[in-house]
């Protein structure tokens, strides 16, 4: 398959957050003696961090697709089912991950900039990136060349 597109944005201040909170918790093992559920926490954490620190989007000849760190989790949406899309400022606490909102399902691992797509169910998914414009536009460009 042919790539028209494809970016990955990493999520700094997630991986910063996540690596913060187990050296905190190591060192409350090493003060307090071992615990399993600060164990499990750790590992958790570490889980969280390698799953969600990253997002990639990809447009391929039919398809955009995006995807979490390894690609655990991920999504596809058939370019030929996206009825529109624009670049939004999401606020401050719609912040990261994956959850719905007043305005759909958000994918975010960093920043307040996203692609709002809609599709033509009228279901609409934010898609979270630090080059709005340019995602926008390959999205536009990918819609074109797939009804033309």
């Amino acid at each position: 398959m042919i790539k028209y597109y494809q970016h990955t944005q990493i999520g700094y201040l997630l991986i910063i957050a996540f690596a913060i909170v187990p050296l905190f918790l190591v060192y409350i093992m090493t003060v307090h003696g071992f615990s399993w559920i600060v164990f499990s926490s750790i590992v958790i954490i570490g889980v969280c961090l390698v799953v969600f620190a990253t997002l990639t989007v990809v447009i391929e000849e039919d398809v955009l697709r995006i995807r979490f760190g390894p690609g655990v989790i991920r999504k596809s949406f058939s370019l030929k089912d996206i009825e529109s899309c624009h670049v939004v400022k999401n606020p401050w606490y719609y912040g990261w991950g994956i959850h719905r909102t007043a305005h759909g399902w958000l994918y975010n691992v960093s920043g307040s900039y996203a692609v709002e797509i809609k599709m033509k169910t009228g279901k609409k998914y934010l898609i979270g990136t630090d080059v709005p414009n340019d995602l926008e536009t390959a999205i536009r460009q990918s819609m074109e060349r797939t009804v033309g």
